[in-house]
């Protein structure tokens, strides 16, 4: 509680300094004033976030379901230095979230707007290299609102598929369970794709791959409220669309015959 106090008193200012970022992302709690298990927010451990960065490329990020900038921070800093540095967008719901994401991460555009009003903003974002993400897990409320493509239960699902319209690639922090592998925690890797993510897969065209080799179970006590059996998973967008459109274009030549 003192921490959160202490967190609080430097959001404050007008501007912080990496150390205070780094606290701030560090003891700011999620649960502070908010039921967080409702909406299945819950902030990625800081040095999960650093490790996940190793599969985080190109200039133009969009961070969905963006929490308070933890992945978004970890990847500037990563090539924070860099010219032309990355430009990052943050989309959040919580308005409080974004209220303290604007602090710790000034150098980013945080809109705040729910992820499924992502198709809306497109036009106007324009095209990512790559979209990151730890978002909700499992069946959250969505307000009868469904991705493009996937419509089934779990929201992890939804957000990669709206992402999968304006990135090319991306990463993205999911329960092991929806992931179509088990690594972290396990004496080694094995392939084990579940009906849910059979589904998804079907539904989208999207085939999700394992990182380069990170075990998030390391950073297992990082998590406030939870400790999850997350992986991190990648995808390859480009090779998505091209295989719907490819699809698309056999269902009206079936249908002009």
């Amino acid at each position: 509680a003192g921490q959160h106090a202490e967190a609080v008193d430097l959001l404050r200012k007008d501007r912080l300094n990496d150390d205070e970022r780094e606290f701030v992302l560090r003891n700011w709690r999620e649960d502070a004033n908010h039921v967080n298990t409702i909406a299945g927010a819950f902030f990625t451990p800081l040095d999960l976030a650093l490790d996940f960065t190793i599969e985080v490329h190109g200039r133009r990020i969009i961070d969905l379901c963006g929490g308070i900038g933890h992945l978004s921070l970890a990847c500037h800093w990563r090539n924070g230095w860099s010219d032309p540095p990355r430009e990052i967008v943050c989309i959040e719901k919580n308005p409080d979230y974004v209220a303290v994401g604007r602090k710790v991460l000034p150098e980013a555009r945080w809109i705040c707007a729910d992820v499924f009003e992502l198709p809306f903003l497109a036009p106007e974002l324009g095209r990512f290299d790559i979209a990151i993400s730890n978002p909700p897990f499992g069946a959250i409320k969505r307000q009868n609102r469904n991705a493009p493509r996937y419509s089934g239960r779990s929201f992890e699902y939804h957000v990669i598929d709206l992402a999968s319209d304006v990135a090319d690639h991306g990463t993205f922090i999911i329960p092991q369970m929806s992931a179509p592998f088990r690594y972290s925690g396990q004496p080694s890797y094995r392939r084990d794709e579940a009906p849910a993510y059979l589904d998804f897969q079907r539904a989208t065209g999207i085939d999700l791959g394992h990182s380069c080799g990170i075990d998030c179970d390391y950073h297992k006590d990082g998590w406030r409220g939870v400790s999850p059996t997350v992986e991190i998973v990648r995808a390859d967008f480009t090779e998505a669309r091209a295989a719907r459109a490819a699809g698309q274009s056999d269902m009206f030549a079936r249908a002009a015959e």
